[in-house]
């Protein structure tokens, strides 16, 4: 399409005559440059996949997972409740769909009653319990955080709720169990019989306990 723009004539030079200047509008389509907000759109996406890839793999050999009320909680006392935890112990922050996302379907489902609030993620991967739980109680008192408490626990597919934490704060230690237990596999049948009737955490590590005896007694004979 041609638009006249101006018609003139010119007396400075024989050369130049009536002339109309047109133009032609250039009616190409522009550049399709990509959107910002798709590329962020892929990586929050990116982001979120891989958040829950990592509570999948805090959770294998993990014994215990606890939900930690973090509203409050300063980038700094993070990293100091972080400097205070055992290397069986992470401590992960992430948004509530997304854990549920990753133990969706698993014995740690039980933990649903938590998923509200603003929480933090205790992955214990170590059967010492009360040892794994006593640095945040301590980190707890220290910093005067009673709001900041535990919000729920799943222990052996089992929820735990915060008035229930006492139970999972005073499990005897391994040494402690490995004593009893082994002192009543040798003791009468009705101390064998009670023993039996413990967590079966406790039967377990016992039994370990004692296989592990036989075998060192049958080498050092």
């Amino acid at each position: 399409m041609e638009v006249a723009l101006l018609s003139f004539s010119s007396s400075l030079s024989p050369l130049c005559h009536n002339r109309t200047l047109t133009l032609t509008p250039n009616l190409s389509k522009p550049p399709n440059y990509p959107r910002f907000p798709v590329i962020r759109s892929a990586v929050s996406r990116s982001k979120k996949e891989e958040t829950v890839e990592t509570v999948k793999s805090h959770l294998e050999n993990c014994h215990l997972l606890a939900a930690i009320n973090y509203k409050g909680l300063t980038v700094k006392q993070f990293q100091d409740l972080r400097r205070t935890l055992p290397d069986t112990t992470k401590l992960v922050v992430a948004k509530n769909t997304l854990v549920f996302k990753a133990i969706e379907g698993t014995k740690w489902e039980a933990l649903k009653p938590c998923m509200k609030g603003m929480n933090a993620w205790l992955f214990v991967q170590t059967d010492e319990i009360p040892s794994a739980i006593k640095p945040y109680r301590s980190f707890q008192k220290e910093r005067k955080l009673e709001d900041n408490d535990f919000a729920g626990a799943v222990f052996e597919g089992k929820f735990y709720a915060p008035d229930n934490f006492k139970a999972l704060e005073t499990m005897p230690t391994r040494a402690e169990v490995y004593a009893k237990m082994l002192g009543a596999l040798q003791s009468p049948a009705i101390n064998l019989v009670s023993t039996l009737q413990a967590p079966a955490i406790e039967v377990i590590m016992v039994l370990k306990a004692y296989v592990k005896k036989l075998e060192d007694e049958s080498n050092a004979a």
